[in-house]
């Protein structure tokens, strides 16, 4: 047995998890991200991770790498320039979009329609036909299709994309395409739409293939350079990436589709969230993950996270499956303002990011940032990393000093309105996931991780009435947990329109069979054997008219056992608890779809020592702090000397490589034997 790496690449940090799997030990190493090209700071942590562990690079047998690559490619704009082939007449397929407007009534005036992905000038048409039936209407006239190819080679398309109408049906028309398109711009990588998003939906269909394409030159180019990169360091593992739904995909299935690849990096830390509460005993939590840049938020219920059906990233909304994960611009890097015009606070989105960082990290950075508040306030030690990385207070001071002047109050009270703010705005993320979900937060746990979440977590479980809050070992590489304790995934889907009155319990069952092979087979070619794989079913429902439709997870025993009626019992559950009503109508099938997993991997948890209640054996001093409009002293622990049962009474700052604590006043945080720190308020 060899090690098992995951990768986790951030916008401040990228974090680096090693697990033995023949002895269950674990390294990490947590290096500057390289926004550049993120390989050199994977590469970088992948050198610290092998000598910390002291292991050679060739005993990695697997690494798992979350990414942001392809998100970044869509935010920044710098995707391949895509040409879109379509169906005569359709031209105007992404120009003519859907009738949404982001924002509200006042989003119709100030709303800027932002440029499709492929231009008007880069889409050509082709003469064909399919029908709503897949009957073939009319003919595929490839002498069009050649001359729609040559059109898009003159005007230097970099990737092309082929949806034609109704190719969901039928896609003889599709392949046929590709293969002309590939004859007459070889090199040049084709999508279509029939493998991308095999569904009903002209325009989302569409959206999501010229997504595929418009990042996946840049994909292929990042995965490619790391390969070669590990193959020259002599690491010779199996490369996979981690999907937006939480799986995993091989980096040759990544460079195809890699539109499944957009919530690439927050999906490890909703993975890794979930297997260490299940460690702690609880399958309903919320999970928040702080880091330099961003916050991300999920619900996970009875131990399996929430997935939707879309993903977003900037202006660009993909039909592909995703952790419904919800970002927002708050984090550590995060910067506080005050405009002229309002002379109100304000925390985020924009970011001091990894490059120059806050003004404590002492690289060049003088705006005032999240964490230089935390400095100011004292909740941070002096030094991050064990030490590698020392904070500049007074520099931390000086940046916070600037919001303070612009106020007109002192110092500790700006800071202390910083981070009040960002706690709001995660706050307010929180209640997207749960509230507005139709769940209520106190009924769940609050896991914290992330370089920056632990520093928050304690004041947002006050905010929310979430307990316990869990804060993890190691929660500042938890996502790189995640993304070495995932398992490999694949689905396949169908659009398949039928009210429940006209089909049955037969008919779905063979098709749900049907996809769920197709599905298996694309792992069988990535080495996972059928005896390690497990499917589970998902419908898409509809009431007979309704302009949308919910997913409905289907489990084959009780579907064998109950059929559609117990998808219809299922449906009006989730409307019900969505929209407080169901209604007694038709219900109508949408889509189906079949999801194969591979085996999870078998990852030991580390035991602690037992102690007492006490933890005094830990505690290394005090520390002065502004808390609760005043200064104070805090206990400050070594996490690395506490002990199953020590009980920690804030005010406490418990420090440890990656992340640190902060346990406020009127709250105690507990160890379990597996190292978490449950905190609690003390009349619990």
């Amino acid at each position: 047995m060899g090690c098992r790496l995951g990768v986790d690449v951030g916008g401040t940090f990228t974090d680096l998890l090693l697990i033995n799997e023949s002895n269950g030990a674990t390294f990490r190493a947590k290096v500057p991200s390289t926004p550049g090209d993120q390989a050199v700071g994977v590469l970088e942590g992948i050198r610290r991770i092998c000598a910390a562990a002291a292991i050679a690079p060739g005993e990695i047998a697997e690494l798992m790498h979350g990414t942001t690559v392809a998100t970044n490619a869509i935010l920044e704009g710098r995707g391949a320039r895509v040409g879109l082939i379509v169906t005569d007449g359709y031209r105007q397929v992404l120009q003519i979009a859907r009738s949404y407007v982001p924002g509200g009534l006042g989003g119709w005036i100030i709303w800027t329609k932002p440029e499709p992905l492929a231009a008007l000038e880069d889409t050509v048409e082709v003469k064909e036909r399919i029908g709503v039936h897949g009957e073939v209407v009319r003919p595929l006239e490839e002498a069009s299709v050649v001359a729609a190819v040559r059109q898009l080679k003159h005007r230097a398309v970099r990737s092309i994309t082929v949806s034609l109408i109704n190719s969901f049906v039928n896609d003889a028309h599709e392949r046929r395409v590709r293969e002309i398109a590939e004859r007459e711009m070889p090199g040049a990588p084709v999508s279509i739409s029939s493998e991308i998003l095999p569904e009903m939906r002209e325009y989302e269909r569409t959206l999501t293939t010229v997504a595929n394409s418009y990042v996946r030159p840049t994909v292929a180019r990042y995965l490619g350079s790391l390969s070669r990169e590990l193959a020259r360091r002599e690491v010779d593992a199996r490369l996979k990436v981690l999907r937006s739904d939480g799986g995993l995909m091989s980096f040759e299935a990544a460079e195809r589709a890699p539109v499944n690849l957009l919530m690439s990096g927050p999906a490890g830390g909703v993975a890794g969230a979930v297997w260490a509460a299940r460690q702690a005993g609880f399958d309903n939590l919320l999970t928040f993950d702080m880091g330099g840049t961003s916050t991300d938020v999920a619900l996970v219920e009875a131990g399996e996270p929430r997935v939707r059906r879309e993903t977003r990233a900037g202006d660009v909304t993909v039909r592909a499956s995703s952790l419904d994960v919800r970002t927002i611009g708050a984090g550590g890097g995060s910067i506080a303002s005050v405009p002229e015009f309002t002379r109100a606070l304000r925390v985020g989105p924009r970011s001091a990011g990894a490059e120059p960082g806050p003004a404590a990290y002492g690289k060049g950075g003088v705006d005032p940032t999240v964490t230089d508040a935390n400095v100011t306030l004292g909740y941070l030690p002096s030094g991050l990393l064990g030490g590698e990385m020392q904070l500049d207070r007074e520099a931390a001071r000086a940046a916070v000093q600037k919001i303070a002047d612009a106020m007109g109050i002192g110092l500790e009270h700006a800071a202390t309105g910083i981070i009040g703010i960002v706690n709001e705005n995660m706050f307010g993320a929180l209640r997207l996931v749960s509230i507005e979900q139709g769940y209520d937060p106190r009924d769940f746990a609050l896991v914290a991780f992330g370089g920056a979440g632990p520093l928050h977590a304690n004041a947002l479980g006050l905010l929310l009435g979430c307990w316990p809050v869990i804060i993890p070992p190691s929660p500042g590489v938890l996502c790189a947990y995640g993304d070495a304790t995932t398992r490999t995934r694949n689905e396949a889907a169908r659009t398949f329109i039928r009210r429940f009155k006209d089909t049955s319990n037969a008919e779905v069952g063979r098709m749900l069979g049907t996809l769920a092979e197709t599905a298996a087979a694309a792992l069988d070619a990535e080495g996972v054997p059928r005896a390690d794989q497990s499917v589970v079913y998902q419908v898409d429902v509809r009431y007979h008219g309704q302009g949308f439709e919910l997913p409905i997870n289907v489990e084959i025993e009780t579907f064998a056992a109950g059929g559609i009626d117990a998808v219809e019992r299922s449906f009006d559950e989730a409307h019900r608890r969505l929209f407080t009503f169901a209604l007694e109508v038709e219900h109508e099938f949408v889509n189906l779809r079949a999801i194969v997993q591979g085996r999870a991997p078998v990852v030991r948890p580390n035991i602690v020592a037992e102690g007492d209640g006490g933890s005094s054996a830990a505690k290394i001093g005090d520390t002065p702090v502004w808390i609760e409009g005043g200064r104070a002293d805090a206990a400050l622990y070594d996490r690395a000397k506490l002990k199953a049962n020590n009980r920690i009474r804030g005010p406490a700052i418990v420090t440890e490589f990656d992340a640190t604590t902060l346990i406020l006043p009127g709250c105690e945080g507990q160890v379990d034997r597996f190292g978490n720190i449950l905190i609690k308020p003390i009349s619990r």
